[in-house]
């Protein structure tokens, strides 16, 4: 009988991902093909479906035969026992927030979205202002309703980084001040590479097909997936057997396309590598944001950033741009992908001063959902602390408070993934340096299968078997632990900058 209902609870599961699926079909599309004017039907089409996928989700029968599951889980396998656990937890989030909630709540994302896009066309916050303070309104009744330990913004995080909380960001975040401080210090006393030449003119044709060749580079398969353009690069998938990438291309700025590429498809190749026959359940879905974060990151810095990857991929490079790239070397290219240097835009920042961009976003989140900081002060704010921490005067918005889509999309709580996913691809990768003979060697000739395959055994495939800190622990003997990052940057930095 148990077999039975699990088997009517897989297929329950599925259904609510399939719905879900097409939920994040209708979003790909508004970021990528969608025309202008059809913002009010899709807000209407998302809200419904959202809505729709939370009744499924939270229906009484499916919560009765979930507990039922849950009550008699040694007559299950292994990773049966993880679908049930996980479910009945999600179930206990999900089920504290309505359907009416859930519809509003998607309604105004949608609503927020379009007064971002629109409010970055004509480079004015205050377009977007408004609608932002009803999102933030709506985020702060869903952690009340969710209810939390210490401080609100928990329950944000918790739904992209489980088990993490402020107390332990805080820490983290302490130090960085703590480490990068000094570090930054040092090497902004140095003479900086050129990187000039990442600004002539490259055709955006010929970067298009570049960045396809890095793609595939990585290993990513195009028979379940593909590449668009969008305002902002993201990816999104609808099972591991279609997953999408999008990416921008400035004419006058090869690094932009060249880094989102590597970045968007480090988080592809992870989801491609879940297991497709665990469609729909916890088993076939990434553990955190913070691991995910962990793959992007580390295909763009430690293999894309490294001195081996342009030993390979630099001749690509002049083969597609020979009239702009035949005065350098690779060594030259390389030093220039790792010039050290205050920047405002989070996307296109080196690997240093990306974590003071991040922790800014923190603070800011923070204070907006304890109502400390209002939005109409937040640009305020954001510049003061782009100042203070980076010595940057934002004078225009876009570069400034509008450059992200995350909190058009109620994304709070996702940015420190972003730091937490760098910390953690430092750890993995040191790790598998040991695991790799040559590993170093291998990418210099251009392959990068060994590490793939490693990295798909050992966290693509795993889905959500373990927790983001037992999986750390399982691959590298230890929870997260900063000094990875911190040894790393010491070595690779010191090396470039002669410290």
């Amino acid at each position: 009988m148990t077999k039975a209902n699990y088997q009517g609870f897989v297929q329950q599961l599925q259904k609510v991902f399939d719905v879900q699926a097409s939920i994040a079909l209708l979003n790909w599309d508004q970021e990528t093909y969608m025309p202008k004017g059809g913002a009010a039907q899709r807000s209407r089409q998302i809200s419904t479906l959202s809505a729709y996928a939370h009744e499924l989700f939270t229906d009484p029968a499916f919560k009765s035969l979930v507990r039922t599951l849950n009550d008699n889980l040694d007559s299950l396998s292994t990773s049966e026992q993880v679908n049930i656990k996980e479910t009945y937890k999600q179930i206990a989030r999900a089920e504290k927030l309505d359907a009416a909630f859930v519809s509003k709540r998607s309604e105004c994302i949608s609503a927020t979205y379009q007064s971002w896009i629109k409010a970055r066309a004509e480079k004015n916050y205050s377009i977007y202002e408004q609608q932002l303070q009803q999102l933030i309104e709506l985020k702060k009744e869903e952690a009340d309703r969710i209810g939390y330990t210490d401080h609100p913004y928990n329950a944000l995080l918790e739904e992209f980084e489980p088990g993490m909380d402020c107390k332990q960001l805080d820490r983290i975040f302490q130090g960085v001040k703590d480490h990068l401080n000094p570090l930054l210090k040092q090497i902004l006393a140095k003479a900086a590479p050129d990187d000039g030449f990442m600004r002539r003119n490259y055709d955006k044709d010929k970067q298009w097909d570049f960045g396809i060749d890095l793609l595939k580079g990585m290993g990513y398969d195009f028979d379940r997936g593909r590449q668009d353009l969008s305002i902002h690069p993201f990816t999104t998938g609808f099972g591991a057997d279609d997953i999408r990438v999008t990416t921008r291309v400035n004419e006058h700025n090869l690094a932009s396309m060249v880094w989102s590429c590597i970045h968007e498809g480090g988080h592809a190749l992870y989801e491609q590598g879940l297991p497709s026959a665990d469609y729909g359940l916890p088993t076939g879905k990434y553990i955190s944001l913070g691991i995910h974060e962990s793959q992007s990151r580390l295909w763009e810095n430690h293999v894309g950033r490294s001195s081996a990857y342009w030993n390979h991929n630099f001749k690509l490079a002049q083969s597609y741009f020979p009239e702009q790239l035949h005065d350098l070397g690779a060594h030259e290219f390389y030093a220039a992908c790792n010039k050290i240097e205050a920047s405002p835009i989070r996307t296109e920042a080196d690997e240093l001063t990306y974590h003071f961009h991040v922790m800014i976003r923190y603070e800011i989140e923070k204070e907006l959902i304890t109502g400390n900081l209002s939005t109409k002060d937040a640009e305020a704010y954001w510049n003061e602390a782009y100042k203070t921490y980076l010595g940057l005067n934002i004078s225009d918005p876009n570069q400034g408070i509008l450059q992200d889509i995350h909190w058009s999309l109620g994304s709070l709580g996702y940015f420190p993934t972003y730091s937490i996913g760098s910390f953690y691809a430092a750890q993995f990768y040191a790790a598998a340096g040991q695991a790799i003979e040559d590993l170093e060697l291998q990418i210099a000739q251009g392959d990068t299968s060994q590490l793939l395959s490693w990295l798909q055994q050992r966290i693509y495939e795993q889905g959500m078997h373990y927790s983001a800190e037992e999986l750390a622990i399982a691959i590298t003997g230890e929870p997260l632990n900063y000094d990875y990052f911190k040894a790393y940057t010491a070595k690779k930095y010191g090396a470039l900058y002669d410290l």
